[in-house]
């Protein structure tokens, strides 16, 4: 049995996780993001403020090259944890792993359709969150349209990986 397969069998025994610890780990990974934004952005200005000679114009109204360079860096932060781990920083702390419905590491099509697809439906009151409440596999929209999973790994996971 390979290792892939053993990683699937073993996951397939693994609950749902719960709206509370996804929750949690959207919340940890925002601070996350939002320092890297953060970091990005002052790049971003640092550098326009040296080409365009300091003037006021690098920094006012809505600038759609930052606008595109924060979301490709936002969509990479994410896009690089899910395949690399199934897990962003958030997630590990969280005990909780995306996998697709076969209990392996996501492809980049499916962390793209869920990266691109959880924007709008997070935008709307967090209703692709909330769809799991009554969903009858406990998955929220963006797990359905990503064909991935969430689950909720057990205490002392980390340990037995060793």
């Amino acid at each position: 049995m390979s290792a892939q397969s053993a990683v699937a069998t073993e996951s397939e025994n693994f609950p749902p996780a719960s709206l509370w610890r996804r929750i949690a780990a959207i919340v940890y990974d925002t601070f996350l993001v939002a320092a890297l934004m953060m970091m990005v952005s002052g790049l971003y200005h640092s550098v326009v403020n040296v080409w365009l000679g300091g003037t006021e114009e690098a920094t006012v109204g809505f600038d759609p090259f930052l606008f595109l360079i924060l979301l490709i860096t936002v969509f990479s932060f994410f896009t690089y944890f899910w395949r690399a781990k199934g897990q962003t920083l958030g997630m590990q702390v969280w005990r909780i792993r995306i996998e697709t419905e076969q209990g392996g590491l996501p492809e980049m099509t499916h962390c793209t359709l869920r990266f691109f697809s959880a924007i709008p439906l997070m935008g709307a009151c967090g209703l692709g969150l909330l769809w799991m409440l009554v969903d009858s596999k406990k998955m929220a929209l963006q797990d359905r349209v990503s064909k991935s999973r969430v689950i909720e790994l057990p205490k002392g996971y980390y340990d037995k990986q060793s």
